[in-house]
């Protein structure tokens, strides 16, 4: 008998036998007993408007509070759940979800009122013209200012690495060609990291994105990012993603930094101080020319994992 404990179950109001539908809304769900009842109610309202097939999956990762209950009272044939046995995390539950969806396109929001259905439409009319659509948030000051500055920071810096013009890298509301967001699942993490990492992963391999601005409201309940963990996480997927796609970009700046660091210790001591060759300086030198050559042979292997594709 095979093992299937830890197995995500799906329990459902669909019809199984349905066709598939044109767009499958995403929300994982963890501890929204106050917010995701409400939440799904505007998402139906929005897509019964627009004359649509849809569902909408809710991935509940291991809530402890009446989340699951409040989904199952929701009388909707076009409403699944799917549990997680424990929580395990935001990211996956965003991975369980797209590898549940059935639907052409998938849109991702989060399910504690902080994303408005009402900008469904907005996304769904660029649908047929890019891979995916990201909205940005155009109103911080629902934001904390901590995490807004962070936000600016880790734009820069994956625009700098992806060489693209990024208005909103964490940004979890966004609609992608289902075809395109499946293809990245094993390279999203299971946590709160996950939009920086399919951002960049559809930049690198050549989809077309567009920003449209949004507005957000307060989350309800608390907060279950944590600044220092979760900052610290995103810019670490960052330079792995980086790595990932486009390793020059990342390594020829470290090798070029050593590098001049070494020539300019051994002119200092060399003609200033008219104390010959420093080691240092061998080293460092010696240490820019390896990291080159590991952006040279990574590079190679990115363009070798493009043509297999």
């Amino acid at each position: 008998m095979p093992d299937t404990m830890n197995q995500p179950v799906d329990t459902t109001h669909a019809n199984d036998e349905s066709p598939n539908p044109e767009l499958s809304v995403v929300l994982p769900v963890y501890n929204e007993e106050d917010a995701v009842a409400d939440t799904v109610r505007d998402i139906v309202e929005q897509l019964t408007s627009q004359r649509m097939t849809y569902e909408i999956v809710l991935v509940d990762d291991g809530s402890v509070d009446a989340s699951a209950a409040c989904i199952e009272n929701i009388d909707n044939p076009a409403v699944r759940m799917v549990q997680h046995p424990y929580n395990i995390g935001n990211g996956a539950a965003v991975k369980t979800g797209i590898r549940q969806a059935r639907g052409n396109y998938i849109l991702l929001m989060d399910a504690d009122g902080q994303h408005l259905p009402s900008d469904i439409p907005r996304f769904l009319e660029l649908a047929d013209r890019y891979d995916m659509v990201v909205g940005a948030r155009s109103n911080p000051a629902n934001s904390a200012v901590h995490r807004n500055i962070a936000n600016r920071l880790y734009n820069r810096f994956a625009a700098y690495v992806c060489n693209h013009s990024i208005d909103d890298l964490t940004s979890g509301y966004r609609l992608v060609r289902a075809e395109v967001a499946k293809s990245f699942v094993y390279l999203l993490p299971n946590t709160f990291s996950y939009p920086s990492t399919l951002t960049l992963a559809v930049i690198r391999a050549g989809y077309s994105l567009t920003y449209i601005p949004i507005e957000v409201n307060r989350r309800i309940g608390r907060s279950k990012i944590n600044l220092v963990v979760d900052g610290t996480r995103f810019f670490m997927i960052i330079l792995r993603i980086g790595v990932f796609f486009a390793p020059l970009r990342v390594f020829v700046p470290l090798s070029g930094a050593l590098f001049m660091t070494g020539l300019l210790w051994y002119i200092y001591k060399q003609f200033v101080l008219d104390k010959g060759f420093p080691p240092v300086s061998s080293l460092l030198m010696i240490t820019a020319a390896i990291i080159f050559c590991i952006g040279l042979i990574s590079e190679q292997i990115s363009y070798l994992r493009y043509e297999r594709k």
